[in-house]
């Protein structure tokens, strides 16, 4: 038995509870979750504003130790202290085989109709496994394919991180945009995304690093992470600003929040021939454009799911990043709570007055 938080009606909040995992199958690896950060993506589901089947466990950024694997299981061993991924790959498909493992569908990754569910309630009633993972749980259930093992002097609570946050926000910079020494790049919302995004900036070299977002307080952790500059993201000006501080516009507009004025602010302060990347998860009736005047100036539109991210190999790069003391995953955490503090975790994220929570396990 394993205590996790369940959602069983959207906008109701996650109740705790007891769910009975399964044997591993020969491709599964059973998890004892030891951190699990909270992410706005989660909240979607959470509030309703994207379906999902239910009851279900959300969480997806989560790190580990390795209880138990399936027979065919050659990637980790019990006893690996790992870190997941919802977007589990399949190794075999178009998207695989050409290097794109983030647009994978994971059709072999998950149970079919056929096999026992991964989790259920003490009645024998099922509970869905939302986005491969349900991290908000003391124990996950997995396709071998949604996990990665790594250095074990990574602390748990930075490790989690690197799950969803990061793998997104610094795999847009390194891998989505291959961002270059010299480059401009502008983050619009300074959540755990973004944040990551800024410092990864700071990573590549970028020259300058242009923080949008409506909180100081958040704005100046961005300028703890990296950025250059800040600017108030609901400022009427705002757009004119990020091109004044560039001389001219951004090489690179990523919106990290996952709203229509953001990913418009994105838009606006790219200089002729930049990129708006999206990164949030938007509205699902909202829509993201080009000017005709913008494609005339050689503008680019491009989503980046999870980065873009290699997920076995950029982790355990990102660990080594940490643990050489170029990448700052210690500022982005703002608490660690328990699993019965869920629920206000995810109001602050509501009230976005500041960046990670984090639930520890232990």
């Amino acid at each position: 038995m394993a205590r996790a938080a369940i959602l069983e009606t959207p906008g109701d909040g996650l109740r705790i509870g007891e769910i009975t995992l399964a044997d591993p199958l020969p491709h599964e690896v059973l998890i004892d979750t030891k951190a699990c950060g909270l992410c706005h993506s989660d909240l979607h589901f959470i509030d309703g504003h994207y379906p999902h089947a239910l009851p279900t466990i959300p969480g997806h950024e989560a790190a580990g130790v390795v209880r138990a694997v399936g027979s065919e299981v050659r990637t980790v061993k019990p006893g690996d202290h790992v870190v997941s991924c919802l977007s589990a790959f399949c190794g075999h498909c178009e998207f695989c085989v050409t290097g794109r493992m983030a647009l994978c569908l994971g059709g072999d990754t998950r149970r079919s109709k056929g096999q026992a569910p991964r989790m259920v309630r003490g009645d024998g009633s099922p509970v869905s496994q939302m986005l491969n993972l349900s991290a908000l749980s003391e124990q996950m259930l997995i396709h071998e394919h949604a996990c990665v093992a790594i250095d074990k002097d990574m602390p748990f609570d930075r490790a989690a991180l690197l799950g969803c946050a990061v793998t997104t926000g610094a795999g847009t910079i390194f891998n989505a945009c291959k961002v270059t020494p010299g480059e401009t790049v502008a983050v619009i919302g300074c959540g755990g995304v973004g944040l990551a995004a800024i410092n990864a900036a700071k990573i590549a070299g970028a020259r300058k690093i242009i923080a949008a977002d409506p909180l100081p307080e958040k704005r100046a952790l961005a300028e703890v992470l990296g950025a250059t500059h800040s600017v108030d993201a609901l400022a009427p000006d705002a757009a004119h600003q990020i091109v004044a501080l560039s001389d001219g516009g951004v090489d690179w507009g990523i919106e990290a929040v996952g709203r229509a004025a953001s990913a418009d602010l994105s838009v606006a302060c790219l200089r002729r021939g930049g990129t708006a990347v999206i990164l949030g998860m938007m509205p699902l009736d909202c829509k993201v454009g080009l000017s005709a005047m913008d494609l005339l100036g050689g503008k680019k539109l491009m989503g980046a799911i999870m980065g873009m991210n290699h997920f076995p190999v950029d982790l355990p790069r990102l660990v080594d990043f940490y643990l050489r003391g170029l990448l700052d995953l210690d500022t982005i955490i703002a608490e660690r709570i328990g699993l019965d503090e869920v629920n206000a975790g995810f109001d602050k994220m509501r009230w976005g007055s500041h960046a990670r929570s984090v639930v520890m396990f232990d």
